[in-house]
């Protein structure tokens, strides 16, 4: 949808199928990214009104077997990573092309990687890539943070293999801990406060006006800053292999 910024978005509704903190993880989840310095879609809350859902067909929700009008009001909005006029985007690359000289941030993985497990996403990453006309390299902008936390639970049923991304060429550079910087440390040293921060952005119908849930979310996150390596640590350890070129 193109807001009154003239961005467009991919906007997520309160009535979407998957839950209704769909939303509000989004817009946390890509908050925390932002802090640390990811490439993350610049998140808004867009005000959606009756008048142009009753007036657009398109704004509907197939939900087992019905076909659902979606919801007026606030909705989470992911700006779109590049300009769909002047940019090509894609949420595919081969693997050929997942090098440091095609994607000009590939590096970013590793500490993608690292707020994953942080928040307990319990999808695999997902990551749109992009560029100019007339560029080689492609921008890598990581996507859909809609299931940390473990969606609509609010639990952290971590795994190894959870949260990553399902081609290991991304994580091949990564040699050590090192490799997982800044993002690593800007996770560990971050301050209560602006956890607390993020999360008073997020619009209360967004979770029900329950704030004793979001309360523990945040303390929750808070308590796993110090987590973070050892659960890496579970995913280089694991039958995967992620890191061939790690070094102890």
């Amino acid at each position: 949808m193109r807001a009154a910024d003239e961005h467009f978005y991919v906007v997520k509704f309160q009535n979407n199928p998957q839950h209704l903190r769909i939303l509000a993880n989004e817009l946390l989840a890509t908050r925390l990214g932002e802090l640390i310095g990811l490439p993350v879609p610049v998140p808004a809350v867009i005000e959606v009104g009756e008048w142009l859902i009753c007036n657009t067909a398109e704004l509907s929700v197939q939900m087992g077997g019905q076909t659902l009008k979606c919801k007026p009001g606030l909705q989470f909005g992911s700006r779109y990573v590049a300009d769909p006029f002047t940019a090509q985007i894609f949420d595919y690359l081969p693997e050929a092309l997942l090098t440091a000289e095609r994607v000009r941030n590939l590096d970013a993985f590793a500490g993608m990687l690292a707020l994953d497990k942080w928040t307990c996403n319990v999808n695999g990453r997902q990551a749109a890539f992009w560029r100019r006309p007339r560029e080689r390299k492609y921008t890598a902008a990581f996507i859909d943070q809609g299931y940390c936390f473990n969606a609509g639970e609010w639990t952290f049923p971590d795994s190894p293999l959870r949260g990553v991304y399902p081609r290991n060429p991304v994580y091949e550079g990564i040699r050590d801990w090192e490799s997982f910087e800044p993002w690593l440390s800007r996770i560990e040293q971050m301050d209560a406060e602006r956890i607390g921060a993020a999360a008073e952005e997020v619009p209360k119908e967004w979770y029900g006006n329950d704030w004793d849930a979001m309360e523990k979310l945040v303390e929750a996150l808070v308590a796993r800053r110090g987590r973070v390596r050892e659960l890496i640590t579970s995913f280089r350890d694991s039958s995967r292999q992620p890191f061939p070129a790690w070094k102890d």
